[in-house]
């Protein structure tokens, strides 16, 4: 599996504060920010500090403290969100999952019902 990373994607400029975002919480590791198309009422996006591609390439490779520090960020999203209804986690992982930008991303959906998650094909 290739895990090269490209720190000029669009994630790695907003960590290096070169973007501005809309931060919704932020830990030592890892940043959560409103998606600036949300597909709900709630829509974060919560990505970790470190140069990792993709879901599987945060779960190979993260240090423990990284990975403990993103899931608590997650936990904080959800605490501090309209999703006490429940909502949806979704990270795209490459071409196949549709996955747009090359830094891990996990997106914290809600606020609403969602319906399916997928189609029949």
């Amino acid at each position: 599996m290739d895990f090269t990373y490209d720190p000029e994607n669009i994630f790695a400029k907003i960590l290096r504060g070169e973007i501005p975002n809309d931060t919704v919480y932020e830990n030592d590791h890892a940043l959560a920010f409103r998606d600036i198309n949300p597909q709900a009422p709630v829509h974060v996006l919560v990505i970790p500090k470190g140069p990792y591609v993709s879901l599987d390439h945060f779960a190979a490779e993260a240090a423990p403290e990284e990975q403990l520090g993103f899931m608590a960020a997650v936990a904080e999203v959800c605490r501090g969100e309209a999703v006490a209804n429940g909502f949806r986690a979704l990270s795209n992982t490459r071409r196949d999952g549709v996955q747009e930008v090359p830094h891990f991303h996990l997106h914290i959906i809600g606020g609403r019902p969602l319906g399916r998650m997928l189609s029949p094909a």
